[in-house]
């Protein structure tokens, strides 16, 4: 188990990755890491991402109040306007120990035209992500992601808000910020491919070998084989 002193340190490094990938852009995105059963530490609303320090994030409960004592580097500031989504995710989920929301371009581009992420076209995404859920379009910084996304998050460690951009999960907060990588870097090849022609799935028979590498791996999750139209 990290330290809260390397859990700080790891957000900002996750969020300057995340400016640096072009993932999220000015103050957006958000990054969060269970510190034990009632607390969570968050990254500040309003604040470029990519340029945060470890004085700048900010402790809450369950409940989304501060609990922590204000420092003069975060005496002003407020969690982020996505904590309710977070705290779903930690409500649901006691294995995850780490969120990130971010606004990465080819996977919100997909979704502005309807692109199905439950087809299995690439492998590592079928054995890493699973059959990714798009949620219908729900405002931003309200409790309509975190509705949108509490029927998902139980049985999905990756979603793509519609119109939006990405929920990560996982059981560390580095582990939920590769998942975007890999959520991201698959969405690229599927935009490219879409330029040269349609994308071809892969055979049933082999989505069935994935899965059960994904299962081998601890990822698996109930419902996949019926996600992805092979049971």
């Amino acid at each position: 188990m990290s330290s809260a002193a390397q859990l700080r340190e790891q957000v900002c490094q996750i969020g300057r990755l995340m400016h640096e990938k072009g993932f999220i852009d000015g103050s957006a995105g958000n990054i969060s890491a269970r510190l034990d059963a009632g607390r969570v530490l968050a990254t500040p609303s309003g604040l470029a991402k990519g340029f945060m320090t470890p004085d700048q994030l900010i402790v809450v409960n369950m409940a989304g109040e501060r609990v922590d004592s204000p420092t003069p580097a975060n005496a002003g500031l407020r969690p982020t306007s996505e904590l309710l989504m977070h705290l779903e995710c930690y409500r649901q989920r006691p294995d995850v120990h780490g969120v990130v929301h971010a606004h990465p371009a080819y996977c919100i581009a997909l979704t502005l035209v309807g692109f199905d992420f439950a087809q299995a076209i690439i492998p590592e995404a079928v054995v890493l992500l699973g059959a990714v859920p798009v949620t219908p379009y729900a405002t931003p910084a309200s409790a309509e992601n975190r509705d949108a996304i509490r029927d998902l998050i139980g049985q999905h460690d990756a979603i793509l808000l519609a119109h939006h951009g990405s929920l990560t999960a996982a059981k560390t907060v580095w582990d939920a910020y590769l998942l975007l990588e890999t959520l991201e870097h698959t969405a690229q090849i599927l935009h490219l491919a879409g330029q040269l022609g349609t994308p071809r799935t892969l055979p049933p028979h082999q989505v069935v070998n994935l899965l059960a590498v994904r299962e081998s791996l601890g990822l698996a999750r109930e419902g996949d084989a019926g996600r992805f139209g092979v049971e």
